[in-house]
């Protein structure tokens, strides 16, 4: 048995699973979410708790087995408490601004990316006073939060592929927070 799989999954207080055929429905204080089961896989509700069964022990049905606990977990805790991505961004002049349904980013080209911020995703952009910069002149934090966990990492995943980080210079662009960066010495460095 998959030992992902198998691990039962808490319902906390206010949030309300309800099971309909092959489709489950998570809900909570943060909003709702659904998830349609794969053939063969059952979810049950006991004792305040969501279980995950397969049908067989094929190799398909086992992998389907712990990846349904894991979505269904994932929906548990983005109902209850939301996900959440932190990206810096890096480089002089650079800079993050939130604009209405859109998030304005000046990194580095002549003109300023707009990136349409996702329906159920929120994102905060914050400017980094001069005093609390740091050594790698972080310019702008930039959050991204939502109930949905995969929503939250394909935005993040957006914004930093405008300006993926520079391994030849100075490490400037968009990274993860606590990101390290491996800064190459390039060509002249290397023949020296």
């Amino acid at each position: 048995m998959s030992r992902i799989g198998k691990a039962p999954i808490k319902i906390p207080e206010g949030v309300k699973a309800i099971i309909q055929n092959n489709k489950i429905i998570v809900s909570g204080k943060d909003g709702e979410l659904s998830y349609v089961v794969n053939f063969g896989i059952t979810v049950q509700e006991k004792d305040g708790f969501l279980i995950v069964n397969r049908k067989n022990d094929t190799k398909e049905q086992k992998s389907l087995h712990g990846l349904t606990r894991s979505l269904l977990n994932n929906m548990v805790i983005g109902v209850t408490e939301g996900f959440k991505k932190e990206l810096q961004v890096i480089g002089t002049g650079y800079g993050a601004e939130v604009i209405g349904p859109w998030l304005k980013l000046n990194v580095g080209f002549s003109h300023d990316i707009l990136l349409e911020i996702p329906e159920g995703i929120k994102v905060e952009a914050q400017t980094v006073p001069r005093r609390e910069q740091g050594p790698l002149g972080v310019q702008a934090n930039i959050i991204v939060h939502g109930i949905h966990k995969e929503d939250v990492g394909k935005f993040a995943a957006e914004i930093k592929k405008c300006r993926p980080p520079m391994n030849y210079a100075t490490g400037k662009g968009i990274r993860y927070k606590g990101e390290y960066v491996r800064i190459k010495p390039g060509k002249v460095g290397a023949t020296t």
